[in-house]
């Protein structure tokens, strides 16, 4: 077809973005200690003991980034292209786009540091 272009490949990338964010949500919550005393210390243990934790949590808290940044992409064309006009589709769209943003947020908030503190 005609329009075909490239932005159309950010419902694919938000896809394979999600992917690595669970398989290394998963990885990082095996070392994981929720209680609020010892959540920091343990993000810290997984970066300096863990093999590769470190590359693991870079690749969490970057693949985050990149999720967004596809979102933003995918929701630009959404709107260039009028796709708005079908409102089944846009309204829930709009609210897994609010539910990704508060997924984020609690996940901004778990290692429980002082940036995830005054972020809260």
């Amino acid at each position: 077809p005609s329009n075909i272009s490239a932005w159309w490949n950010f419902g694919s990338l938000l896809g394979i973005c999600l992917v690595l964010q669970i398989l290394t949500g998963l990885f990082l919550a095996m070392h994981y200690t929720s209680d609020t005393m010892t959540a920091f210390s343990s993000v810290t243990h997984i970066c300096r003991d863990v093999n590769y934790g470190w590359i693991i949590r870079y690749m969490h808290a970057n693949g985050a980034s990149m999720f967004f940044i596809c979102l933003y992409m995918h929701v630009g064309r959404g709107l260039y292209y009028g796709s708005y006009t079908f409102l089944e589709t846009w309204n829930i769209g709009v609210i897994l786009l609010f539910t990704v943003m508060a997924t984020a947020f609690m996940g901004y908030v778990l290692p429980w540091g002082q940036m995830s503190f005054w972020g809260a």
